[in-house]
């Protein structure tokens, strides 16, 4: 296990010591892992600094809230189970777009708590509020830790179909609007060009997705 500058680090990533050595001697700067087209052969733990903070982007239906369960039990903060709690609570011929900003406000006070606690936690963002990345970003800085990005890159129609699967898709304008926001964030990335207050971007397409089975903050070295 390498630790990179940054803070992150892949178990069996494979980074030369050298490279490590190199970037030491360096000022910080910003690394892309870009993790896609290996047909799952990567590593199985992404590791970051305790205190960091983790937020996973990506198309609506394209697996964010099922890799943040299985992957960071305990860290995840999921818009999608703040609004699973009202649901249950709710009558059932109730729309969601009439509790829906009662749900946001709820979700982003528990974020807000969480950042407030210094721990670290794992972040659902929809891709489209950019706000929220500098927010999170804001908090990291100011207990003096960093803000990793981890993208996950789907086709839409992988994206629509995952939404079937989950019983609940998006309208299409909604839909054309994740895909721009996401698409600029992929396309950053690619230029490293990561959003601002970004320490890290990891790319990961859906078998690679699949292969992750643990994000863990690991003390500083």
């Amino acid at each position: 296990m390498t630790w990179q500058r940054t803070g992150a680090m892949a178990t069996g990533a494979g980074i030369p010591a050298q490279q490590v050595r190199d970037a030491a001697r360096r000022r910080p700067v910003r690394v892309l892992r870009d993790l896609r087209d290996r047909d799952g052969r990567v590593p199985r733990v992404l590791a970051f600094t305790e205190g960091d903070v983790v937020v996973v982007s990506g198309l609506p239906g394209s697996g964010k809230s099922t890799l943040i369960r299985r992957t960071a039990e305990g860290r995840a903060i999921d818009s999608q189970d703040m609004r699973e709690r009202w649901e249950a609570k709710l009558p059932g011929f109730l729309p969601y777009a009439v509790y829906r900003p009662l749900v946001r406000v709820a979700h982003y006070a528990a974020l807000r708590a969480a950042l407030r606690s210094g721990r670290s936690v794992v972040v659902h963002d929809c891709g489209t509020q950019s706000w929220v990345r500098r927010w999170l970003a804001r908090e990291a800085r100011r207990r003096g830790r960093s803000l990793h990005l981890v993208l996950l890159d789907v086709t839409p129609e992988t994206a629509r179909a995952g939404q079937r699967d989950r019983g609940r898709g998006v309208s299409g304008y909604a839909f054309t609007r994740h895909r721009h926001a996401v698409g600029r964030l992929i396309a950053a990335a690619e230029s490293h060009r990561p959003p601002s207050g970004c320490a890290t971007t990891t790319l990961l397409d859906r078998p690679a997705a699949t292969a992750l089975r643990r994000i863990a903050f690991r003390p500083a070295p």
